[in-house]
């Protein structure tokens, strides 16, 4: 890495970047006083970018770490200078120096410029004067707006969104106060993405951006906090209404969610007569507060659908998240915070495809890459262009969030020397070269224990530690055999939260033989519980015995189907608790018989 005394630049490492700034050398450009060449000490530590980011973070630089050699003294400041490659920015998002001291305390510089002439090259550099050492990052964060409430009141619009108003009335707070506001856009793909996988959400046509809003704890409202949020119109009913500039309230006083204690099969009808009308319905506007990482209604909270599919709503109370929520009919209140639990689980998560290849003029080095599923045909022709024209093995599509970490394994014939290990960052090129030699080199190749299986594992960036110089998991029978059994206990659990509708639904949904159905009414008689038990217990003894088949996760879409989504996150939750999935639950296994030619 560089080192710049008086002014001037040198030592740089070189390498390269993102495609759209591949000219530019990863490097890290230092300007300190004379004499600091000697003591300092600068080294590209990717093996810990998993615990560089956090929340909605996202890596857009190598990760680089700067110390100081032998305790030598040192005189701050210095200027370090990172150069990154930020292919999505926009207006909700901003780059920043994400800094890491020995103690492993974080702090967060905005760089003195982000475009710039380093080392005789012309690119996107983060330019930060620091006192302190440690490890470097930049990373690209959500826009954070800090304001100041004054005792006459405030009217904001936002910069990053100006549809979005904030109204203090005069007298809000006792006190003038610091507040905090940041906006998590919600396209129409992550809601026809979260949409997709329950059944229940059919009602929902759109949602505002998610709104982190933070106010000191010690100043409750005084006065009302009017909140104005963008949340589009269903598009069949905006050309009905077109023209027309009235305001339209919905009062939430009272219950306005449909009886859910009739037979499954009356249930289901309802759904479908309300699914087949939803163009007359009409339609509802729900607000959902957060406090202290719980989602709850606002149910008393008055909504007005403006013009322009603006809607507003005042809020007596702190809240530290928001969302607006736009309805054909009504939804039970459980599945409306499961909704919005969903929505910010799946914002930064992202199908990964795992590609294995080789060179044909190379077959015993393999590159292993984690490529976004929707970039996949662009990347793959890139590969071919950089000469990896072999044999291609892809996995099935993998949700990963930025930070996450898949490690690798090797059985059959076949072992590995160099990396262990891809993490995914959204932003980043997520690429392994692994060179392959054989256990047994006189091994019979026509038997089946000669061919190689590349098995991943995906580790959670929550699963994982420092662990002297790389991550590593924080429980060592992660990488262990593979428990995919469901115990008793388990099955036991879920069992005493189901309704007897929902049994019904998840009878169905699990595919079960109306014989086997009357088998269970028959054991279990009257219970509810017990006869909950034994459905799942018979859907476990059907299940074929293959080693990796994914039942937990089989479960989890039965009961996101049955309506609810809210067991099925839980049981992924403990699930994840108890064993650790390979293969097509969390990871994918690809044949190397081909590596060696």
């Amino acid at each position: 890495l560089g080192v710049c005394l008086n002014n001037s630049f040198q030592n740089q490492l070189t390498g390269k970047m993102e495609d759209s700034q591949s000219n530019i050398p990863d490097a890290c450009f230092i300007r300190a006083p004379m004499g600091v060449a000697e003591v300092l000490m600068c080294e590209v530590a990717d093996a810990f970018s998993c615990l560089m980011v956090t929340g909605t973070e996202e890596l857009v630089s190598r990760v680089i770490r700067v110390k100081v050699q032998d305790r030598a003294n040192f005189h701050f400041p210095v200027t370090v200078v990172v150069p990154f490659c930020a292919r999505y920015r926009g207006s909700y998002r901003d780059v920043t120096v994400k800094i890491m001291d020995g103690k492993r305390r974080v702090s967060y510089v905005t760089p003195v410029t982000t475009e710039g002439t380093y080392g005789g090259q012309r690119g996107s550099f983060a330019e930060v004067k620091v006192y302190s050492l440690g490890f470097f990052a930049v990373v690209s964060c959500l826009k954070r707006e800090n304001y100041t409430v004054p005792s006459r009141g405030l009217s904001l619009k936002l910069p990053m969104d100006q549809r979005i108003y904030l109204n203090y009335l005069p007298g809000a707070f006792t006190a003038p106060v610091m507040a905090q506001v940041m906006i998590q856009p919600l396209d129409a793909v992550l809601l026809a993405a979260v949409k997709s996988r329950s059944d229940v959400y059919y009602s929902v046509v759109s949602t505002s951006p998610l709104l982190y809003l933070t106010h000191p704890t010690s100043q409750p409202l005084r006065r009302p906090l009017t909140v104005t949020l963008p949340c589009p119109p269903n598009p069949e009913r905006k050309r009905k209404i077109r023209g027309q500039g009235e305001e339209t309230k919905h009062h939430h006083t009272h219950s306005v969610y449909p009886a859910w204690d009739q037979p499954a099969g009356h249930r289901v009808r309802i759904l479908g007569a309300l699914k087949s009308s939803k163009e007359t319905s009409n339609e509802q506007l729900i607000v959902l507060g957060s406090k202290d990482k719980q989602w709850t209604v606002l149910e008393k909270v008055m909504v007005r659908n403006q013009q322009d599919g603006l809607a507003s709503f005042e809020l007596t109370e702190n809240f530290d998240r928001l969302l607006l929520v736009r309805l054909l009919s009504p939804l039970q209140p459980c599945h409306l915070t499961s909704l919005a639990e969903e929505l910010e689980e799946s914002v930064g998560c992202h199908a990964v495809t795992v590609v294995l290849q080789h060179r044909q003029d190379k077959p015993h080095t393999v590159l292993l890459a984690a490529l976004p599923s929707r970039d996949l045909s662009w990347e793959l022709n890139k590969l071919r262009a950089q000469g990896y024209s072999g044999l291609l093995e892809t996995s099935s599509d993998i949700s990963m969030c930025e930070g996450d970490q898949l490690l690798l394994r090797f059985s059959g014939n076949i072992t590995s020397t160099g990396g262990e290990g891809i993490a995914f960052h959204s932003q980043r090129i997520n690429h392994l070269l692994v060179h392959l030699t054989e256990v047994d080199p006189f091994g019979n190749h026509s038997s089946p224990h000669y061919k190689g299986t590349a098995v991943f594992y995906k580790v959670t960036r929550g699963e994982l530690e420092w662990r002297g110089d790389k991550a590593a998991p924080k429980d060592g029978k992660l990488l262990g055999d593979p428990v995919y059994s469901l115990p008793d206990s388990l099955l036991l659990w879920l069992a005493g939260e189901l309704s007897e509708e929902e049994i019904a639904l998840l009878a169905l949904s699990l595919r079960l033989r109306r014989s086997a159905a009357q088998l269970v009414k028959l054991r279990a008689g009257d219970s509810l519980s017990t006869q909950a038990f034994h459905v799942l217990a018979m859907w476990r003894r059907a299940l074929p015995a293959a080693p990796h088949q994914p039942k937990a996760s089989q479960l989890a879409h039965c009961l996101a189907k049955s309506g609810r989504p809210d067991l099925a996150r839980e049981l992924k939750k403990q699930r994840s608790h108890r064993s650790f999935t390979a293969a097509h639950e969390h990871g994918c296994q690809m044949r190397c018989s081909q590596c060696f030619v």
